[in-house]
């Protein structure tokens, strides 16, 4: 092993830093746009570069970075021979995408979208391949289903493309899905999700009973990725996507994900009977079908398409043979799938530029037309059709010889005829790609007139096609190293070295090659008669088959959306606390539960009328629940009634959060009140009062069960850490605030956030609500004649200035002390909020808003901002967020006291709190100013000449009308 690198990590962020850029950069123009968008790629290629050399010694570069190790989530990477290979194959041939790309897209495209798109899915791949933690891999995983998604539908006119780009998400993002629940099983077998370790415990995961739920989990996400049988439809109905995006997708990355994979994972998952069976089957069974799909498509990129679906085939096929010299020679086929296929779809893309079309019937004779890209097309070509001396000729011919040894199904035979029937197939169609594309008579009717492109669309396919002859001439010297590297990563460094040489002597493969070669040939011959019988021959079609099976899950899901989604609250409360207590049922009978460990408590009678009271309260609102301000009441009584019980159970600081959170919610549910109808509206059915009472009784019953339970027996906590570690740890003896502040700061963090955006959310829909259609029923607004003539009384407004100061104070007090003594800054700032509201009641909201010094919007940001930064400042000490510090400290002439950062923290929380319930309380004041309701300008109602003069203009000034 390699010491980490830091380089790793920058090499994977590299494309998705660089996304940025092209957006920006196309307003310099198109050469600039694709030039900084090559940078970024050429950088992470320049740092592989930097590292290959100690991978190729046999090291692997390693870099670990925790983010959530509780989790086992691990941004660690790993770069041994497999992973160089890849991510070699996704930057270099990216680089010539990029180049083909500039020269390809119109000036009508938007460049700048493209090459973002292009990055995106780029650092996606590149993640996947250096991946030394599962759970990473799969979120890389899942950004190349996106980051494809949005490149196969780039030409958004289309709606093929459209469609071809939802195919392509549903097919790969469901096998994913079911990808993450096999890479969960392996993880939880070998006790780790990084893939360096769980690639140790091959011998445990293949003897483990879970095996076989994992393989067949973890085989459906690569076979969607792989486009293997059946799942194959969806790659050809990819090529909706412009051809720089078809040759990288079917060359380089993709579509190779899934071959990655199986590959990268064959240490621990090879070796069985269930992977050969599987595997190798279905890699033949799409090796075939692909061919001969193939060979009847009259579209160039959809017989390149289906040519690519076989040669994956081709490629699992070898995977799952299972044996270290096919997993060798599936390595090396990679490589030159790469070179050829590449260069062939770069090919087909120069052919649709110039003449406007891919209709193989409405081609050929462009060889005296384009010389150079026929000879491009027909190196690649012949490349594929495994023809020497070129390198799809050596990898064929190792697959072959791998096929003739392989015992399939009860000898060797049908495996040898199945897959040289396959290799015929894939002769034929690059014979009729060749001559039906670049052969013949010239004709008169091409609908553009053809001729070689700029240099610069063929540079890349002519670099790529210099590869194909250069291995095939140089397999040792050129492909050997890395071969020999990357199949020792996927066999476990149980490959043995293999000497690549275009001529092995007379072998059964080099016969089942001939065949295949002679009868690919006689297979073209016949090309016109037996496509006419294809034509004419019924077979399912997969795209057809797809589109229904989707129609249906759409038919199903929404009708079980309307049953289960209909507007009644009572029927989603009764689905999921009906599902709450069938579950909690069925974990009880399953759990069993140990024996009391001791008896009850005595009930003194005090407590027995506080626990009546709250039934009777309970009860009450249930069956009087449709006066509105009657059940509001009760819901006070109830509060105050389980904030009693908590000063029993010496529990004052929940007390103290329940009784002021009690009182500000009356006080703001007073208000609302005041817009809506006194009496709801008209009861359920019986039969459904019957339904969702019972439910409730079983609900309850259940719940107290539970709590009764608890109660008689001895159960371990993680209270005891947090008394143990409050003072010492957190610096402060109110073990309740500790923890607020301190050991689950961040939840509370996440609370004020919430409360933040409630108090602005409401503040929003109030808005929309005076400035929408709503307005005009508000300004016809009537209020009943018998309101009180008396709403501000020299009692209440005395009463309230004398209470003012001493809410302050108490508000202040429970602040400062919160850390050590009940208290802290959420019921600080309740307390504030009652004092404030208290001078709303009584003087009017039009006279208090005239003294307000602070805007409620500000104290909510603030409070947000003070809290996150107070959590940051940890990390400037080296500390998780939200780590609290503290110290002792003496001023004179005080005595020593204590300061701690919770502090500081708590003052957020203070200020959130506050600024939120203001912000409710102006919010819904609003309403009855716009509604007419009129403002007074004194602080009480002493002077009835003058107690409401000038209301409209106060209101038109206050709201801007």
């Amino acid at each position: 092993m390699v010491s980490a690198s830091g380089l790793l990590p920058v090499m994977v962020l590299l494309p998705f830093i660089g996304a940025l850029v092209p957006g920006l950069m196309i307003r310099a123009g198109r050469n600039a746009c694709a030039t900084f968008t090559a940078i970024p790629t050429l950088l992470a290629l320049i740092l592989l570069g930097v590292m290959a050399p100690d991978v190729m010694n046999g090291g692997t570069v390693t870099a670990r970075i925790d983010w959530l190790p509780g989790l086992g989530l691990n941004a660690n990477f790993m770069l041994d021979g497999l992973g160089l290979l890849f991510a070699g194959m996704i930057l270099g041939v990216g680089l010539l995408i990029i180049l083909y790309a500039r020269f390809y897209l119109s000036g009508d495209d938007p460049m700048g979208q493209f090459y973002t798109y292009l990055l995106l899915f780029q650092g996606a791949m590149l993640g996947i391949s250096v991946s030394d933690n599962i759970l990473l891999l799969l979120v890389f995983w899942e950004l190349t289903s996106l980051s494809s998604f949005l490149l196969i539908g780039y030409w958004k006119h289309l709606p093929e493309g459209r469609q071809g780009a939802r195919m392509a998400l549903t097919v790969t993002g469901a096998g994913g899905l079911a990808m993450i629940a096999g890479m969960l099983i392996l993880g939880n077998i070998a006790g780790s999700y990084d893939l360096s370790v769980i690639l140790q415990h091959g011998d445990e995961i293949r003897a483990s009973e879970y095996y076989l739920p994992a393989l067949i989990l973890i085989l459906l996400g690569a076979f969607t990725k792989s486009a293997q049988f059946p799942f194959h439809f969806w790659l050809p109905h990819a090529m909706a996507a412009p051809t720089p995006v078809s040759a990288y997708l079917h060359s380089a990355t993709m579509v190779k994900a899934g071959v990655f994979l199986m590959a990268r994972m064959w240490p621990v998952l090879a070796g069985t009977e269930a992977w050969f069976y599987i595997v190798s089957t279905v890699g033949l069974i799409t090796m075939v079908l692909g061919a001969l799909i193939a060979l009847f498509k009259d579209d160039l990129k959809a017989l390149l398409a289906f040519s690519t679906v076989s040669h994956l085939g081709l490629l699992t096929m070898l995977l799952g043979f299972g044996t270290p010299m096919a997993a060798t020679v599936a390595v090396f086929h990679i490589i030159n799938h790469l070179t050829f296929k590449a260069t062939l779809f770069m090919c087909a893309g120069i052919v649709d530029h110039e003449t406007h079309t891919r209709d193989i019937k409405r081609l050929g004779g462009l060889a005296s037309l384009m010389p150079i890209t026929a000879l491009i097309a027909v190196v690649a070509a012949l490349s594929m059709a495994g023809i020497p001396p070129l390198n799809g000729f050596m990898s064929k011919e190792m697959m072959l010889e791998e096929v003739a040894h392989t015992h399939w199904w009860g000898g060797t035979w049908p495996i040898i005829i199945v897959a040289t029937v396959g290799a015929m197939l894939s002769v034929a169609y690059c014979f009729r790609f060749i001559g039906h594309t670049f052969f013949g008579p010239v004709r008169d009717d091409y609908p553009h007139h053809p001729h070689d492109p700029p240099a610069g669309m063929l540079a890349a396919p002519a670099f790529l096609a210099v590869m194909v002859v250069a291995i095939g001439l140089f397999p040792s010297l050129i492909a050997g190293p890395i071969v020999d590297v990357a199949s020792a990563a996927v066999t476990g460094d149980t490959a043995e070295h293999v000497h690549l040489k275009l001529w092995h002597g007379v072998t059964p493969a080099l016969i089942m090659s001939i065949v295949a070669t002679l009868g690919g040939a006689f297979l073209l011959w016949l090309h016109r008669p037996l496509d006419r019988v294809w034509l004419s021959t019924p077979r399912p079609e997969a795209k057809a088959i797809f589109e229904r099976l989707v129609a249906v899950v759409e038919r199903a899901s929404l009708r079980f959306t309307e049953i289960t989604h209909n507007g009644a609250i009572s029927r989603y409360l009764a689905i999921f606390t009906v599902a709450t207590i069938v579950l909690g049922f069925a974990a009880y009978s399953g759990g069993g539960m140990a024996p009391p460990t001791r008896g009850l408590l005595p009930v003194p009678p005090l407590v027995a009328v506080g626990f009546v009271l709250l039934m009777v309260a309970t009860a009450a609102i249930v069956t009087m629940h449709r006066n509105r301000f009657r059940a509001l009441m009760l819901t006070s009584v109830i509060g105050l009634m389980v904030s009693a019980g908590f000063v029993y159970l010496s529990a004052p600081d929940l007390a103290l959060t329940q009784i002021t959170v009690d009182t500000v919610t009356v006080l703001l549910m007073l208000v609302a009140l005041h817009f809506l109808p006194k009496d709801t509206p008209s009861e359920s059915p019986t039969i459904l009062k019957v339904r969702d009472g019972a439910i409730a009784v079983a609900a309850g019953a259940a719940v107290a069960l539970l709590a009764y339970s608890f109660l008689l027996r001895d159960v371990s906590t993680i209270s005891d850490y947090h008394l143990a570690n409050s003072y010492k740890g957190g610096g402060g003896t109110n073990v309740v605030n500790v923890i607020l502040v301190d050991f689950r700061g961040y939840d509370t963090y996440g609370e004020i956030i919430v409360l933040g955006i409630a108090g602005l959310t409401l503040y929003a829909l109030m808005e929309a609500l005076l400035n929408g259609p709503a307005s005009r029923t508000l300004r016809n607004w009537t209020f009943p004649p018998d309101r009180s003539q008396d709403r501000h009384p020299v009692m209440m407004v005395v009463a309230t200035r004398v209470m003012m100061p001493i809410a302050v104070l108490v508000g202040v007090y429970i602040f400062l002390r919160g850390h050590n003594l009940p208290g802290g800054g959420f019921v600080a700032g309740l307390v504030m909020s009652i004092a404030l509201l208290m001078q709303y009641m009584a003087s009017g909201f039009g006279w208090t808003q005239e003294r307000k010094r602070f805007e409620y919007h500000s104290m909510i940001g603030w409070g947000v901002v003070v809290a996150g930064l107070t959590g940051a400042g940890a990390w400037l000490a080296g500390a998780p967020f939200l780590t609290s510090a503290f110290g002792y400290f003496t001023i004179p002439p005080f005595e020593e006291f204590e300061l701690a950062t919770a502090m500081l923290f708590d003052l957020g929380v203070f200020l959130t709190v506050l600024g939120a319930v203001m912000l409710m309380l102006y919010s819904l004041s609003r309403l009855a100013r716009y509604a007419g309701e009129t403002v007074n300008l004194e602080p009480m109602d002493y002077d009835p000449s003058r107690r409401f003069e000038a209301a409209a203009e106060v209101n038109d000034k206050k709201d801007g009308h």
